[in-house]
């Protein structure tokens, strides 16, 4: 059996490596592209590299060439930043992330890769009532620039569709989960300032494990053309408050600094999940989102106890 070759745009990120490790498992030939190699022993198997950046005028041929699908989980912004990811520089932004996706699209389809899929997310739906339902159809009116690139490369993206090239987008929304050696979980400035003693601002938000996520990226691949060819697909799994959070992190830790209040759920809008669902996706729910945050504050508990 012949072993499909997949390029990962942005695979060395935090919710790339997800995707990466789980095509390896799979039996996926992976390549990597992006601006930096990934250290030795960043994924648990080989994966070839090419170095390139998101650009209109960047040569995507090579790291394109052979390749049976794309995943663009690239996104190009200022560190720790994705909404007002911008900075200072807002149409270099657009043209890296926008035009700079539309040319690897436009590349991919031209060097006959069967599919293409492209982590968009929530952003694209934008200042949405409180309290609503996120469905796919609905009309999106984003007021981040980030919100308003990611609409637009969707829309792009779809517009490419035809019998032998089937895009499709995932609509991502917070990822959690483990990150790549030597690089810090996306909670860990919230796990600090709590262990300190810090006040900590309520919050809450819908959340998804880069495990899901990658889930819903490798069952894209292998659905029927018919059934996703220029679809998008909403991928979050549960709302979080900071307090269950920091509730399991107290209980590992010892810690004995008072919980933040909750949140105001009832003014966040969720997104539908049904259209994922119906294609067979599960995410891990409670259990994973429990565990996985027990194993991140073990990482702490030195500083705590020691």
């Amino acid at each position: 059996m012949t072993r499909s070759k997949t390029l990962v745009a942005g695979g060395t990120g935090f919710v790339g490596r997800f995707i990466v490790e789980r095509l390896l498992r799979e039996g996926h030939d992976v390549a990597v592209f992006g601006r930096t190699a990934p250290p030795p022993g960043y994924f648990t198997g080989p994966v070839r590299f090419f170095s390139g950046m998101l650009d209109p005028a960047q040569d995507f041929s090579q790291a394109l060439a052979d390749a049976d699908f794309l995943v663009h989980a690239a996104f190009d912004h200022v560190p720790g930043r994705y909404r007002g990811g911008e900075g200072e520089d807002p149409e270099g932004f657009r043209r890296r992330n926008l035009d700079g996706s539309l040319a690897l699209f436009g590349a991919a389809k031209q060097a006959g890769l069967r599919r293409a899929i492209f982590l968009s997310s929530r952003a694209a739906y934008g200042g949405e009532a409180t309290g609503a339902i996120l469905t796919e159809d609905m009309p999106c009116h984003p007021g981040s620039l980030y919100g308003q690139v990611k609409r637009a490369t969707e829309e792009a993206l779809r517009a490419m569709a035809d019998p032998h090239f089937v895009p499709i987008s995932l609509r991502v929304t917070g990822v959690y989960g483990p990150s790549g050696h030597g690089r810090l979980h996306k909670w860990s400035g919230l796990f600090a300032d709590y262990l300190a003693g810090k006040p900590i601002e309520p919050r809450a938000g819908s959340e998804v494990h880069g495990d899901d996520v990658a889930a819903a990226v490798s069952l894209m691949l292998a659905t029927p053309a018919q059934a996703v060819s220029g679809h998008m697909f909403n991928v979050s799994d549960m709302l979080v408050d900071r307090r269950d959070i920091l509730a399991i992190v107290r209980k590992v830790t010892a810690c004995a600094h008072p919980l933040p209040e909750r949140a105001e759920a009832a003014a966040i809008a969720i997104m539908a999940t049904e259209r994922l669902h119906a294609h067979g996706w599960r995410p891990g729910g409670w259990p994973l989102f429990a565990e996985t945050v027990e194993g991140l504050a073990r990482q702490h508990q030195p500083a705590v106890l020691g």
